[in-house]
């Protein structure tokens, strides 16, 4: 049967001796301070790469020369990065016309701001599928909407305002063809009018027989006095 052997004020006052003892002190306290130190570390490293406590407010590069504005940015360590672009008729080539973040957002030093620039041309956009399969107002409103601009339409035979065509500079274009935006365009619409409106059609009579001659008949003289 087992005993459970109690421990004896001496052995507790040796276990607690070499519990303390230098050599084991020594190194419980370099772990600790290994530790401390591991933890300050991170917390300064981690301040580094974030820039704790330092952000930037955004300008608004709305009008703005990219080359311009990626200078001014360089200066407080951002990027700017071009990833789309655009075309306003009425701003010079290579200005900013949207960013991301806006202006006003505060940011830190290291970041991008995404900014789509004004294209030095318009661009291409695809003819819809309006040719024959659609209303002149549907098809004239759909193509405005794509940032064309639209002349008097051009009036033919057939149903009444409906969109034969579309033409530019006298061209006929066809489905999914690209046009630049800067482009005028005019629509082929039905005028409600046919090339034989108007027009009888006549039966020409056969007094003729079936033999090609023509039939007799007998004179009937009345009664005589």
């Amino acid at each position: 049967m087992r005993t459970i052997t109690q421990l004896t004020p001496m052995k507790v006052r040796d276990f607690f001796k070499k519990l303390f003892a230098p050599f084991v002190v020594i190194n419980l306290t370099a772990m600790a301070l290994v530790v401390v130190a591991m933890v300050v570390g991170l917390q300064f490293a981690l301040d580094a790469y974030t820039k704790h406590g330092e952000s930037i407010a955004i300008p608004d590069f709305n009008g703005m020369n990219i080359d311009k504005a990626r200078k001014m940015m360089e200066e407080q360590g951002i990027t700017i990065m071009v990833t789309d672009s655009g075309r306003n008729k009425h701003m010079p080539a290579n200005v900013i016309l949207l960013q991301t973040p806006e202006a006003g957002a505060h940011i830190k030093s290291g970041r991008t701001i995404y900014v789509t620039v004004n294209s030095l041309s318009s661009p291409l956009v695809a003819i819809p599928d309006i040719i024959d399969n659609s209303s002149a107002r549907e098809a004239e409103a759909r193509l405005r909407s794509m940032g064309f601009v639209m002349l008097s339409p051009q009036y033919v035979e057939g149903e009444q305002d409906w969109v034969y065509g579309v033409t530019c500079r006298g061209r006929r274009l066809t489905t999914g063809e690209r046009v630049s935006t800067d482009l005028p365009l005019s629509l082929v619409v039905g005028s409600g009018t046919y090339g034989n409106e108007g027009e009888i059609d006549t039966v020409d009579i056969n007094y003729s027989n079936a033999e090609g001659d023509i039939d007799e008949f007998e004179e009937v003289n009345g009664p005589s006095e």
